[in-house]
């Protein structure tokens, strides 16, 4: 395994990397890169603004997304070592007016994506579409009624934006001050981060931003406002290339934040089963063809952002993209392949036989499909299409932009036998998810779909969330209206009770619905895996 990288920077097979977007149509990247801290590699392609002349620059605002996360929990580090905070303090101690549930979950836990909860940005995406204003009080409203949970505290990790939005009230209880002036004052100030800031919406006007751009139902570019609602510490940071270069390098030799703190913040969390996270606080750690790596990536509409470091080479990488038609983890990875030597070989891309089925746990009700698409194989979970590959030991691992989702898919040991008469076709399969194993059974496909069994309104209480289940012209919807507004779904039958919902035009939105037997309730499941089974029941 290749534990130390070396250095091969050469600009122009950057450049290369880059070619695509070095134009001026259409936005584009902004691409820094430092050696041992020193900035070698500052450039901008694309426009800023397809409305204006502005080519991206290194000091042009952009959205961080979710790199926010380890900023807001240094934030939080701060007041630990202030002794105004315990790392394991619980929840209770800060917001003791949310329902009970969420009194347990650790600080720890919920910077680790580890506390079990739901995630409020999630219902309120899911079931109140996008577009909808909506502040961060109200999302914060969702955990006062919310009894269900995804799991139990520590036992599973499940990625969750509303952790930090209560991980970002917690700092403002404690402080008596607003997010945005802690994180200038103690983070950005002290590094001279002096274009960074927590931008909450993207409906006020910052000087030097670049905008986000969508793709639209006709293919042509759109203008994002990135989700509608207000950000705290999960996603609202901006910053520039510059600024975040400065940042990267003040990671290995901190001004701010003591170095048990920062040790803390790299060092993956353990789930109850024993199974290493991967990830710390607002980090992960992983490796990329060999060699270690920290990094954090983030995504909106229209835009994507990832900070990444190789430590053993003293690489710095920071991607900003306003484009949603390219990610900006993909071009740091493509930017690492042409800088390091020493890295493990690319395996050659794995062609079949391809698993296909439609495979349901009859204990938590999730839902794998498999099957081939553009000579791949895909693993669908809980309705997220990721391709995936088999690992030394047959087991299918995520790849490419799925990479560091810790989840495998594999046969049971005597699968051969178990098949439906092909190992391509096995009667049932195990799914790792961080170390749980859930075995799921393969479901037999629906002769002639029909949602008339199922048509009806349903409805979460702890979320107020309405659902409609109805037959149009246009084939089954599913319709929600939630506390903030509305969303409009197809679906497709998989199995027996099993349908998958799609929102036209937003491959992240939607997952699966399964029903049980009596078609009384069903239990929703999003495709970003960060709702497990919300429970709907049949209205009388």
């Amino acid at each position: 395994m290749a534990d130390i990288a070396g250095i091969s920077f050469d600009e122009a097979k950057v450049d290369a990397v880059l070619a695509p977007f070095d134009q001026g149509r259409l936005p584009g990247a902004v691409v820094g890169i430092a050696i041992r801290g020193r900035p070698v590699y500052r450039k901008g392609f694309g426009l800023a603004n397809m409305e204006l002349p502005v080519v991206l620059a290194p000091t042009i605002r952009m959205r961080l997304a979710s790199i926010s996360k380890h900023m807001a929990s240094l934030a939080y580090m701060l007041l630990c070592e202030d002794g105004k905070a315990g790392i394991d303090d619980p929840l209770g101690k800060y917001l003791p007016e949310l329902h009970p549930v969420t009194q347990g979950v650790t600080m720890r836990q919920l910077m680790g994506n580890i506390s079990g909860l739901h995630d409020a940005y999630e219902i309120c995406h899911q079931f109140n579409g996008m577009g909808h204003p909506v502040t961060s009080a109200e999302l914060l409203s969702f955990y006062r009624d919310l009894d269900e949970v995804n799991a139990a505290p520590g036992t599973a990790w499940i990625y969750n934006n509303g952790g930090f939005l209560l991980l970002s009230f917690a700092i403002e209880r404690i402080t008596g001050e607003a997010l945005e002036d802690v994180l200038r004052t103690r983070l950005f100030e002290p590094v001279h981060m002096y274009s960074t800031l927590l931008r909450r919406w993207d409906t006020d006007f910052v000087a030097n931003s670049a905008v986000a751009h969508t793709i639209g139902p006709s293919g042509d570019y759109q203008k994002s406002n990135f989700f509608g609602n207000a950000w705290a510490g999960e996603g609202g940071v901006v910053s520039t290339v510059d600024d975040m270069l400065r940042w990267l390098a003040h990671m290995d030799a901190p001004v701010v934040g003591s170095a048990a703190t920062w040790r803390a913040m790299k060092s993956p969390q353990t789930l109850a089963n024993g199974t290493s996270t991967g990830y710390g606080m607002g980090l992960h750690i992983d490796r990329y063809r060999g060699v270690e790596t920290l990094y954090h990536p983030g995504g909106g509409l229209g835009s994507s952002a990832q900070m990444l470091k190789v430590p053993s080479a003293g690489l710095d990488v920071v991607v900003l993209v306003n484009r949603q038609d390219v990610h900006a983890m993909t071009l740091a990875e493509s930017i690492l392949d042409v800088c390091l030597t020493g890295l493990e070989p690319i395996g050659t891309r794995f062609t079949g036989p391809f698993l296909t089925g439609v495979f349901r746990s009859p204990t938590t009700d999730r839902v794998i499909e498999l099957f081939a698409r553009e000579g791949r194989q895909i693993a669908s979970i809980d309705g997220m299409d990721m391709p995936v590959e088999p690992d030394s030991g047959g087991a299918l691992r995520p790849v490419d932009f799925f990479r560091d989702v810790k989840q495998a898919v594999m046969l049971p040991k005597d699968g051969a036998q178990r098949g439906c008469g092909d190992r391509d076709k096995p009667a049932s399969i195990r799914l790792s998810d961080f170390g749980n194993i859930d075995e799921l059974v393969r479901q037999a496909p629906p002769a002639t779909p029909d949602i008339s069994p199922l048509a009806g309104r349903f409805h979460a209480s702890t979320t107020g969330t309405e659902a409609r289940i109805v037959a149009t012209d246009h084939g089954p919807q599913l319709v929600t209206r939630g506390r903030f507004g509305s969303a409009l779904y197809t679906l497709d039958c998989l199995a027996d009770g099993v349908w998958r919902a799609r929102a036209p035009l937003l491959w992240y939105r939607g997952g699966i619905l399964s029903f049980d037997r009596k078609r009384a309730t069903f239990r929703f499941f999003s495709s970003l895996g960060r709702m497990w089974g919300l429970n709907f029941r049949r209205e009388v």
